[in-house]
């Protein structure tokens, strides 16, 4: 299927705090018909999940106080990475690492922007797929309508300057589209070519969030297509097997 895509902020969230019932927040704050995808930033799942901490209360260790003088950074915050992290791929300049839920990215994707008090900082969801499996039932009960949901946050690129919103998880959508083994037009095989439809989505979606503007919700409409009944493998079918990544 192919058509024109409509991006539509959702406005009017109040500030999200621990224990808060996201989906239905959003279900109440927007006009939502069945075949919608929601595309939600990270830091308010965070928020509503308790993820926010303070490095007042972190006890560096002394692993976390060698990597931060190298790094330059807070070791308070390394420490907080640390915890957060299954494997380091990368300390040299950055710190890049595996996070325990799959993820691969800098800092283990904490961040301090959009947080409220200087000394706090947000983790990312533990299961960012779970978080959007929740999320989606709460929002279809609230709301009656069958949508699909994406948690949605900025990566870097390799080789790529800048950040661009990618999925890191996502239920009712299925985040590959596989045309290996179809044609092109020209009737050539395709061998390779995997769409990444959920990031496309996460990326579409902040063309219309600006992130100082406190607008952290985005409604992709007219791909009623791409909504499936059951949440789906999730974003983790996303991530390369180790064993296929050339750069690790």
């Amino acid at each position: 299927m192919t058509g024109p895509v409509e991006l539509l902020p959702v406005p009017g969230l109040p500030e999200i705090g621990p224990g808060d019932r996201l989906g239905e927040l959003i279900a109440a704050a927007a006009e939502l018909r069945d075949g919608d995808v929601v595309v939600i930033a990270q830091k308010i799942v965070s928020k509503a999940e308790g993820r926010q901490r303070r490095l007042a209360d972190v006890a560096p260790s002394p692993r976390a106080r060698e990597l931060a003088a190298g790094l330059d950074k807070d070791p308070r915050l390394v420490e907080l990475i640390l915890g957060e992290t299954r494997a380091i791929v990368r300390d040299e300049r950055v710190l890049i690492v595996e996070t325990a839920s799959g993820l691969v990215c800098a800092n283990a994707g904490i961040d301090s922007s959009n947080v409220p008090g200087a000394d706090e900082v947000l983790l990312l969801p533990a299961d960012p797929d779970n978080s959007a499996r929740r999320l989606r039932a709460e929002i279809a009960a609230a709301s009656g309508c069958r949508v699909a949901v994406i948690v949605a946050d900025s990566f870097g690129r390799p080789w790529r300057i800048g950040q661009t919103d990618v999925a890191i998880g996502c239920a009712g959508i299925d985040p590959l589209d596989d045309w290996r083994g179809r044609s092109d037009r020209d009737g050539r095989q395709l061998v390779a070519t995997e769409i990444a439809l959920a990031d496309e989505l996460a990326a579409a979606a902040d063309l219309v969030r600006d992130k100082a503007a406190g607008v952290p919700v985005t409604v992709a409409r007219g791909r009623s297509d791409l909504v499936t009944a059951a949440d789906g493998p999730g974003a983790a079918a996303l991530r390369r097997d180790r064993a296929d990544d050339l750069f690790r």
